[in-house]
């Protein structure tokens, strides 16, 4: 087994698109493939949501906790990385839906 690296390691934890195949690559079966591949995969996306979400309010909290006392440059990068959060858990919260809604051939 080969070792990750620290960078692999947190894009990894942050990002998702690892886990789950081009469904518009192959011969018939191996789309039906990776599509039932990316259905059983998609029990891992709460768990993003879950950490995309406290991202976003821990980076609000600390953004609205030291606004009054920082030069605005540092506590405007907490209220981006906080905005952010915001379509990112829309997609994946919209790319959960599809996933498990998706009816089985």
């Amino acid at each position: 087994m080969q070792a990750q690296t620290f960078a692999q390691l947190l894009y990894r934890y942050w990002f998702y698109g690892w886990l789950f195949q081009d469904v518009n690559r192959g011969s018939l079966y191996e789309r039906d493939a990776a599509r039932r591949h990316n259905q059983s995969r998609s029990v891992w996306l709460p768990t993003y949501l879950r950490r995309w979400t406290w991202l976003g309010v821990l980076s609000y909290a600390i953004g609205w906790t030291i606004e009054p006392h920082a030069p605005a440059p540092i506590a405007l990068l907490f209220f981006f990385t906080c905005t952010l959060s915001v379509p990112v858990n829309a997609v994946t919260l919209a790319t959960w839906i599809g996933l498990r809604v998706m009816p089985d051939r």
